[in-house]
């Protein structure tokens, strides 16, 4: 990864991203927006929605072959040891995936251009802003949950972004509710995960990143 001030892995970039989403999203949606035509603003979704679903796919799989080859067993997947540094294959991935949260603020771009300002709530604005910042600190303290979650929120996204494609080319899938399931299901499997690198931390030697929460 390099240096870190001198990447995109440092405090400067990261408050600046941050806050430039923050700014541009507020600005963006006060002022009257360009009329795109629905077949171009149909292909600019389509096309944002295959790059994130092959990103997201990429990247569990890449994230699966990492721990397979470096991981030795179950405890290792759940609790590094103290004092692991964010390099390596899978730290990789990791560092792929905070990337692609930046890049997942698109979404907000696409819902300005779409004038479906009701869509624009604090909250879409706050998780993409807050994932963003988990991500890094993750990152940075070489947090121990990073592996499964990583996964488990990609596959979730491939499920997610295929919908939103096929919705998009018109298809209009019967299956929505398989996707807000699966939301639901992630969001309890990483309370779970949580509570299985706490277990560790407590009852062994120790978990990298567990400060970070």
């Amino acid at each position: 990864m390099g240096k870190w001030p001198n990447t995109s892995f440092s405090h400067r970039f990261l408050t600046l991203t941050v806050l430039s989403y923050i700014s541009f999203t507020f600005v963006l949606s006060q002022l009257s927006r360009p009329s795109l035509s629905r077949p171009l603003f149909k292909s600019i979704t389509a096309v944002d929605n295959i790059f994130l679903l092959t990103l997201s796919f990429t990247m569990a799989l890449g994230c699966l072959a990492s721990n397979f080859s470096q991981v030795p067993n179950f405890k290792n997947l759940v609790c590094f040891p103290r004092g692991t540094s964010p390099s390596g294959p899978l730290f990789f991935w990791a560092y792929i995936f905070y990337l692609s949260k930046i890049v997942e603020f698109i979404d907000t771009l696409l819902i300005i251009l779409s004038g479906s300002m009701k869509r624009l709530s604090f909250i879409h604005g706050y998780h993409h802003s807050m994932v963003v910042i988990m991500c890094y600190i993750c990152l940075e303290s070489a947090q121990s949950s990073v592996p499964m979650v990583l996964v488990t929120n990609c596959v979730v996204h491939v499920v997610m972004y295929t919908y939103y494609l096929l919705c998009t080319l018109g298809m209009h899938p019967k299956w929505k509710k398989i996707v807000t399931d699966f939301q639901l299901v992630q969001f309890r499997l990483s309370f779970l995960i949580m509570a299985v690198v706490v277990f560790y931390h407590f009852t062994a030697s120790g978990c990298s990143g567990i400060l970070s929460w």
